[in-house]
C-alpha cells in the first residue's frame, strides 16, 4: 500500500484538491455551511455571481 501511495502521490494530491474545489463551489451555489459563515456583504456578492 505504501508503495502505491509513493508512486501516485501527485495524482492523489491533485484529485483531493479538485474534490475540495468542487465541494467549495457547490457549497456556494447551494448556500451551504461555509456560505452561511461568510459576512452578509460577501454572501450577496456571491449570490449575484451564482
Amino acid at each position: 500500500m505504501k508503495s502505491l501511495v509513493k508512486k501516485y502521490r501527485k495524482t492523489i494530491l491533485f484529485l483531493v484538491i479538485i474534490i475540495f474545489i468542487i465541494a467549495g463551489l457547490l457549497d456556494i451555489k447551494y448556500e451551504g455551511l461555509f456560505f452561511q459563515l461568510l459576512p452578509a456583504s460577501i454572501q450577496s456578492f456571491l449570490a449575484d455571481i451564482f
